[in-house]
């Protein structure tokens, strides 16, 4: 019995190593090839690409080399004369060709990699596009800028390309000539190339000024009003980028009819975070207006009216953090007209809310949710707004946000609140047994 148990515990290490042999063999199979592999990253190269030094790299592997700022060639260290990067395709067949003999062993084939576009290409196009344009020949507009939007989906590099070679401005001119004239005629086209825009910034001054034409804007205004939620996402997505370049453009925006209400429109029926977001954007830069602009306060009434304020109470019920974080500096703004301050009081939600939201989104957060508290409380200086925030524990966060630390400005707003809460103490027993101050430091508490 012992002999037989003997013999099958030297069977057992006698398969053990017959195993670790054949895993050894197998590590030897698979070794990629020194010549297969990208001198930077030492990786099987998956789009290799000669350099004029004759040397060759994966493409992915060399961009990066080239765009960190190096001007050099990673092997030969030689001063590269172009960062042309021509394609080895016989390189690129034999280890695809390697791939598929070492299937066996968990290689996978590498896909043929997409050529990137060059800005050759780009500049042909942009030919093509603006005689098409000129010649109002909508079908072969449609047909190239279905092009280039194909383009951009291969890869970021080609959006990053076409952007830098000023795809943008050309497109902004073609939209330019379409929306001029009959908008229900030219649709199709406009709503194709407004789906290219967004991501071809930033424009030129030319560019820009083509799509911050009163055409160009009526037509944003209709895409909002729309019923496209694609042509809705990107009109605003635009027009937030559009707004970041130049006040002149939300001055241009805000006096097209319907306008104010489009905007409002998508943050009332959203379509998504990244929509909500810009329209939020644009609604901080209408309202935002310098103090000598009379009319700032006549816009942010507006947006009130229109029930801005209810939206984005909303909003910061269930909204993800950097909605609700633009959410509460466009209600931050509201709140410097007394109308938005009176509406903001008329909801039951709003304190509560607020007091909620310190420390919960971000620090930029904390001190919009601090500055429109100290608003409500101290222009309004009703006692019924100060005994309702200390209701809802605004004595106790705000003690906490001290401690963290903040900027000297909302340092000394939670300071005046921390005065006009003291004053009112008396009436109202704010102080919960069951409030947890482990956040506060001890030589706070005594």
């Amino acid at each position: 019995m012992i002999l037989s148990w003997g013999r099958r515990r030297a069977g057992r290490k006698a398969d053990n190593k017959k195993q670790f042999c054949n895993l050894d063999m197998d590590v030897e199979e698979i070794a990629i090839p020194t010549h297969f592999r990208c001198p930077i990253s030492l990786e099987l190269m998956k789009d290799p690409v000669t350099l004029s030094t004759g040397m060759t790299y994966d493409r992915s592997s060399i961009e990066m080399w080239i765009e960190t700022g190096n001007s050099t060639c990673p092997v030969t260290n030689q001063e590269l004369v172009s960062f042309d990067q021509i394609p080895n395709h016989a390189l690129r067949r034999m280890i695809q060709d390697w791939c598929v003999e070492n299937r066996s062993n968990g290689i996978e084939r590498i896909p043929t990699p997409r050529i990137p576009v060059t800005p050759y290409e780009v500049l042909r196009i942009r030919e093509r596009v603006a005689g098409a344009a000129r010649r109002l020949d909508e079908k072969k507009c449609h047909e190239l800028v279905g092009k280039i939007k194909a383009w951009g989906k291969e890869s970021e590099r080609n959006k990053k390309c076409m952007a830098e070679n000023g795809i943008g401005s050309c497109l902004s001119a073609v939209f330019e000539s379409f929306a001029d004239r009959s908008m229900d005629e030219h649709v199709e086209i406009l709503v194709e190339i407004l789906s290219v825009l967004p991501w071809v910034f930033p424009l030129s001054e030319e560019g820009q000024t083509k799509l911050g034409s009163s055409g160009c804007l009526r037509s944003f205004v209709s895409f909002l009003e729309g019923k496209y939620l694609t042509a809705r996402q990107n009109a605003v997505l635009v027009l937030r980028k559009l707004f970041s370049l130049d006040q002149k453009y939300v001055d241009a925006f805000g006096a097209i009819e319907g306008g104010t209400e489009a905007i409002v429109g998508i943050i009332r029926e959203p379509i998504c975070p990244q929509a909500t977001k810009a329209a939020l954007a644009c609604v901080l830069f209408m309202i935002s207006s310098p103090p000598s602009v009379q009319t700032s306060d006549e816009i942010r009434s507006r947006f009130v009216e229109l029930g801005l304020v209810s939206l984005l109470l909303e909003i910061l019920v269930e909204a993800e953090k950097s909605v609700s974080e633009r959410a509460l500096g466009v209600l931050e703004v509201l709140c410097d007209c007394k109308q938005g301050r009176e509406k903001a009081l008329e909801n039951a939600l709003t304190m509560p809310l607020l007091v909620k939201k310190i420390l919960r989104i971000s620090e930029l957060g904390t001190e919009f949710s601090v500055s429109i508290i100290w608003k409500l409380c101290r222009i309004e200086t009703e006692e019924s707004v100060l005994i309702e925030a200390l209701q809802v524990g605004a004595l106790q966060k705000l003690l906490v946000v001290l401690q963290v630390g903040v900027c000297d400005g909302i340092k000394d707003k939670i300071t005046d609140l921390l005065k006009l809460f003291n004053l009112h103490m008396s009436k109202l027993d704010c102080v919960d047994s069951s409030v947890d101050f482990k956040y506060l430091k001890r030589s706070f508490l005594s």
